[in-house]
Formats: C-alpha cells, structure tokens, sequence
C-alpha cells in the first residue's frame, strides 16, 4: 500500500509540474508588449515593442506575429492571418507615440546610474506628456558608448533603464505601464564619426565627448488623446 501510495504521489507530482510547466508557457506565449485594449503596443515608427520571450519561432505562434513580423514569418503562415489582421488593425482608436530622446549625460554622471536633479527635471517632462493622454504605456530603452566592456554597459543601460521608471513609478505612474530594456552599447548612434581617436577610455576626454550621443535613454510615451 505504502508504494502504491508513493507511486500516486510522484505521478501526481508529475502532472502538476507539467500543468505548472504549461501554464508558464501559456504565460509567455505573448512576445509582444500588449496595453489594455488586448492591442501590441507600437513605436511611433509603427513597430511592434517586442518583450525578452521573442524569437521567430516564438513570434510565429502569437496572434499578432504575421502583423509585427510578417518579413520574418513563413509566407503560408501569415497569408490566412492577413485579413483578419488588417481588419482588426482598422477598428477602434489607435494609440499614438510620442518619441523622446534624452541624453544620459543629461540624466546622469558619466558611468553612472543615479538620476541628476536635472535628469529628473527632463524625467517631469515625460510626465507632463504621459498626462495629456489615457496612457497605454512608457517605454525606456538604455544605451551606453562602446567604451568599456560589453557586458558591463550592458548592466549600465539596463540600471538607467530601471533608475527612470522608478522615478516615473514614484510620481504616480503604474508600475505594470513602464516597461524597460537595455541596449548596452548596441545601438549606436555615432557610427564611424569617433573613430581613431586614441585609447578607448574613460579618460579620453575627446572619445567621450564625441560618443555622447551614443549614451542615451530613448522613451516613448504611448496612449490615446
């Protein structure tokens, strides 16, 4: 009786890990950042914000995959989705984006990431914006220079990143509404402008300044007038 019993319990165990195991699945299934509406929340430049579960393959079993990334998705995939897409992009009132970019010098010192009374003064800016619509979602993405090692500005961006939504979180904005990443050094903006100007250091006053751009904090405030 006792390893009938044990044999029931270890089955039972099983199927609850395995309910446990799909439930999480079912939770990431969505790889798109979705607002209130049951809507992907998008930039202003009409792109779909994606969340850290993408992946194409991933992106091909959400409903709004052959919407965002119809480019990446196999072509039968999306040719049966394509009008229900259209249709229920056409129907109701669309959020808008407002774009806004701000330098990390302006919010920060250099290596930094604790906000400067005068970040948060740029930050109360974005607020007043986010107060002028019924507010989907904030979104800060984190950007560093290449000085350094990767994965430490990666770590740089993402506490920039965290440092503006708990600002944003503390003067009254949900928390469920600021969604963060960081980009680390990946994204620049500089391109070859700063090239062969000596050592890559923080103590090269001429490679820092020029790489300024490239250390930035982009937010896009999205919602409905």
């Amino acid at each position: 009786m006792i390893k009938k019993f044990a044999k029931k319990s270890i089955a039972m165990a099983l199927l609850t890990s395995i309910g446990m195991a799909a439930g999480v699945a079912q939770a990431q299934e969505r790889v798109y950042i979705i607002d209130q509406r049951d809507a992907v929340a998008t930039s202003g430049t009409g792109l779909c914000w994606r969340t850290g579960y993408w992946t194409p393959a991933a992106a091909a079993n959400d409903p709004a995959g052959c919407e965002c990334d119809k480019d990446l998705l196999p072509a039968e995939k999306c040719s049966k989705t394509a009008a229900k897409s259209s249709t229920a992009a056409s129907s109701g009132v669309k959020p808008s984006g407002d774009k806004i970019t701000l330098a990390a010098d302006a919010l920060f010192d250099f290596d930094k990431a604790v906000l400067r009374p005068e970040g948060k003064a740029k930050l109360d800016e974005v607020l007043t914006k986010a107060k002028e619509l019924k507010l989907e979602v904030i979104l800060a993405v984190g950007h560093t220079d290449r000085i350094g090692k990767d994965s430490y500005n990666q770590k740089l961006s993402e506490k920039r990143a965290a440092a503006v939504k708990e600002y944003l979180v503390g003067k009254g904005i949900e928390a469920n509404r600021v969604y963060t990443e960081g980009k680390g050094e990946t994204q620049p903006v500089t391109g070859d402008k700063c090239k062969n100007m000596g050592a890559e250091s923080g103590r090269n006053k001429k490679l820092v300044d020029c790489l300024q751009p490239d250390r930035r904090v982009d937010i896009e405030v999205i919602g409905t007038k």
